[in-house]
């Protein structure tokens, strides 16, 4: 299933409607990452979006670099150094107290780009860093159901449309609502990954998982292994 998103404003080649992520609160994610970075530390993040976590990072003192492949996405980010490219090719040359890859990035299908994700945030933390990781937890791959619905701020998010299409691939549509007159849809493809799944893939990379830093498990936090 090729990822595929509708609705007014730009829509980025992965199906992420612009518009819509411009609307979304900070959430908790500010709050994580300080958790596990030196104040005024160096904070790289990979697949930074419109800048929703990246602008409360930068007031917070952090100094962060912000990467994705959208241009539409990074045209809106403020105040920091953007970097226009995939995450899977990203090669600076510096390293950084922590390395965040949010939005279930590492849920991807492809265990090869999965890797690939993971490389990048190695050879990007410094030695006595932290790689912070959303990841959709098997559990919540397993309660998924069409119907589920939740609020951000003004936002409606309602998962409209799910199939396990096969053994641990999910096909998934979700529908984002604001007002009466504005309404988006993303469809993705997601893996169920399990906890020795995702320490497995880790420490292919050289990479060590932790601990889990939400209730919900949907936080990660990993280290070099050595």
């Amino acid at each position: 299933m090729r990822n595929s998103g509708t609705g007014p404003g730009p829509i980025t080649p992965d199906g992420s409607p612009v518009d819509f992520y411009s609307l979304l609160e900070p959430g908790v994610e500010p709050e994580i990452v300080a958790q596990v970075t030196p104040p005024g530390g160096s904070v790289l993040e990979l697949g930074a979006g419109v800048g929703r976590v990246t602008h409360p990072l930068i007031e917070r003192g952090f100094e962060v670099v912000a990467v994705d492949e959208s241009a539409e996405m990074l045209a809106r980010v403020r105040g920091t150094h953007t970097v226009l490219g995939r995450v899977e090719d990203l090669r600076l040359d510096r390293r950084f107290d922590t390395v965040m890859l949010a939005s279930q990035l590492v849920n991807t299908v492809d265990p090869a780009v999965r890797r690939a994700f993971l490389a990048t945030c190695a050879r990007h933390v410094k030695p006595r860093g932290a790689v912070l990781i959303q990841w959709k937890p098997a559990h919540v791959h397993d309660r998924w159901h069409a119907g589920q619905s939740r609020r951000d701020g003004d936002v409606t998010i309602t998962l409209a449309a799910v199939e396990e299409v096969s053994p641990g691939i999910f096909q998934a549509t979700m529908r984002y609502t604001h007002g009466e007159d504005k309404v988006w849809t993303q469809s993705f493809s997601s893996r169920r990954l399990t906890d020795e799944e995702l320490s497995a893939d880790l420490a292919a990379e050289g990479l060590r998982l932790d601990r889990f830093l939400t209730d919900d498990r949907t936080w990660v936090v990993a280290s070099p292994a050595s």
